[in-house]
């Protein structure tokens, strides 16, 4: 049909011209080429690392000159703030429509699901959030379904203990401290009641799961956070109840952490334990999935009980000690700093490290900011600990070095570098991305792909380049610029032909999950330096990243987790998890309001962001409860 186009009759004339057929088909012969070329290549250099190139990486790092100074007024803050709650309110009303009194809403599907026992998780994680946000037709309508909620399974059904602690038993006890409705506290306690079963162990650690009809489920082999993630919660249903028996089950996990034998682990508790014997079964060590949450209340335990519970102290100094020794690392071109896992650790050697650097890491650079805000490090002497005596050599074998090396440093200083290097690294996960929303979990490139590290004694040690080897190297230079890996960087944004081709390592990762899970922690970890240092750049992070949520995760009745954040259009999943309002909404709110109702001295947040108020024991509780 297109034969009578006069552009038709010119190039079926070329076919008897032979000159003019032979300059058309050189120039696109050279076209193709030099698009060829384009594609094929990229439009800056491929950064090659060898050990001679990246050994000396504080030698500046790149300004981040893209992040506004905070000059921004009060009333917009005041506005950010109400967005959130806007945002709050779609995704709960899509929830109160579409699954109310289930779990959670599938916001594509506007259908629901029951994976926390179908009880409602939703409202019970929710409860707190709306009191802060002073939602009162919002929770004046979820209080019947709470009080009426039968807590209840079928036979051989198993509520997950972990998860049912700091979902539901954290939010009823949050909101009572908040709100002072006995309602809250009695179901509380009804709760406690239904799962105690659980704890039916030699050890006193609690199963995998518990039925409320008294059955319980698990291996005798159990995971760290499963374990060890109630000392919060049991602590306050004591103080709010009055009774000794919560108080035991928190105290009883933490006299058996305190207990335990660690001269593998350098002090730090690894990720399987043996609920007969209460001891390690495994030298796996992570602050990621697993691990996370147990490391976390540590420091939280010692400062809920208004800094009375030295043990959990002790132990908080001995984990972070080991974590910054030999768990953070540098990549080799950007310098991003990043805490890893490791395996396989010995008294004689150190363990191998995967490289692997997960989302859910991203609430350590914010836990280690609010220990540096709330204890002396940099004066222990003044508690009556010394970092050397605490550990060493002789308790925890090579690892036992670390105490001598950190003891050199002022410690306070040393843990807000590392605070802010991690928060750093963290948000260029977001900022990287198309979708400005952060993956699940990354692979660090180490310099030469050397994974595996030095052969010592005929063992593989893990390969990469410890923090805390640059660090000394920079201290011994002369202290010159930002310490290395603290420094702002330049997020690198792939096109999408770049990524297709996948052979670009300019950011120094590739990406091993790309969904967004709607996750909290690197908010938590913004909030947390906000509130600690004052800088404004944590605040205008956090605000970038509320703007991708709306932007990217938003649907007609919620929110909706990602499948992958390195692809525009966001592909969006059937799933709005419950710790979205309790969580993320939550830490987005209180970063943008001028004075925040939760003060640091004041409250302590439990795993899934539920507030408890700092416990100060009675004479007469300290006898009762036998605490020393």
């Amino acid at each position: 049909m297109y034969r009578s186009h006069p552009l038709s009759a010119s190039l079926r004339s070329i076919r008897h011209r032979p000159y003019f057929r032979s300059v058309l088909y050189g120039c696109l012969v050279v076209s193709s080429v030099y698009l060829l070329y384009k594609f094929v290549n990229p439009t800056y250099s491929i950064p090659i690392y060898s050990p001679s190139s990246w050994t000396d990486p504080f030698s500046g790092d790149l300004a981040e000159s893209y992040v506004p100074a905070d000059e921004t007024s009060a009333d917009v803050w005041l506005g950010r703030a109400k967005s959130v709650k806007l945002s709050f309110l779609h995704g709960y009303h899509g929830y109160e429509r579409y699954a109310q009194p289930n779990d959670e809403i599938r916001p594509l599907s506007n259908d629901y699901r029951n994976n926390f026992n179908g009880w409602g998780v939703t409202m019970y994680d929710s409860l707190d959030t709306m009191i802060l946000m002073g939602l009162e037709n919002e929770y004046n309508r979820a209080m019947p379904f709470i009080e009426k909620t039968v807590f209840s399974l079928p036979d051989g059904e198993f509520a997950p203990f972990f998860e049912t602690i700091i979902r539901y038993l954290g939010g009823l006890l949050s909101a009572y401290a908040l709100r002072k409705d006995d309602v809250l506290l009695r179901r509380a306690e009804e709760l406690a009641e239904k799962l105690d079963n659980v704890f039916a162990t030699p050890s006193g650690f609690p199963l995998f799961g518990v039925n409320p009809n008294g059955q319980v489920v698990g291996p005798e082999i159990g995971i760290l956070a499963e374990i060890a993630s109630l000392q919060l919660e049991y602590t306050a249903l004591a103080k709010f109840t009055g009774k000794k028996r919560w108080w035991d089950r928190a105290n009883t996990v933490i006299r058996a952490l305190d207990n335990a034998d660690l001269h593998k682990t350098g002090g730090m508790f690894p990720i399987r334990w043996n609920l007969t014997s209460a001891q390690p079964f495994d030298t796996h060590l992570s602050v990621g999935a697993q691990a996370d949450s147990t490391h976390e209340y540590l420091l939280k335990q010692y400062l809920l009980t208004a800094k009375t519970d030295k043990a959990n102290l002790i132990m908080y100094l001995r984990a972070t000690t080991h974590i910054i020794a030999e768990l953070l690392m540098l990549s080799p071109k950007r310098h991003l700093l990043y805490v890893t896992d490791t395996t396989f650790s010995t008294n004689e050697h150190k363990g191998r490290p995967s490289h692997t650097f997960e989302h859910l890491s991203c609430f350590l650079p914010g836990l280690l900011a609010l220990g540096a805000h709330t204890l002396p490090l940099d004066d222990l002497a003044s508690l009556g600990i010394d970092l050397n005596e605490i550990g060493n050599e002789s308790m925890f074998g090579r690892s036992g070095k670390s105490y001598k090396l950190l003891a050199g440093y002022n410690l306070k200083t040393l843990h807000m570098w590392a605070a802010e290097g991690l928060a750093q690294t963290c948000w260029l996960s977001y900022a990287d991305m198309p979708t400005g929303l952060g993956p699940d979990e990354m692979v660090m490139y180490t310099a030469g792909d050397d994974r595996w590290g030095k052969t010592v004694d005929g063992y593989k040690e893990g390969g990469g380049y410890l923090w805390m080897d640059a660090i000394e190297k920079w201290k011994s230079s002369g202290a010159r610029g930002a310490p290395p890996g603290v420094g702002d960087k330049t997020p690198v944004i792939y096109t999408e032909a770049e990524r297709l081709r996948g052979t670009l390592r300019a950011r120094d990762y590739s990406i091993r999950k790309s969904g967004y899970l709607l996750r909290p922690e690197t908010l938590e970890s913004l909030y947390l330096l906000w509130r600690t240092t004052g800088n404004g750049k944590w605040r205008d992070r956090g605000w970038k990243i509320f703007e991708s949520i709306e932007r990217h995760t938003k649907t007609p009745s919620g929110y909706a987790s990602l499948r992958s954040v390195e692809i525009l259009p966001a592909v969006k999943d059937d799933d709005m998890p419950s710790y979205f309002f309790a969580e993320t909404l939550k830490y987005l709110y209180l970063m943008f309001i001028d004075k925040d109702p939760i003060p640091l001295d004041e409250w302590v947040f439990n795993t899934e962001a539920h507030p408890l108020p700092v416990i100060r024991w009675t004479q007469a509780e300290k006898e009762a409860f036998d605490i020393q």
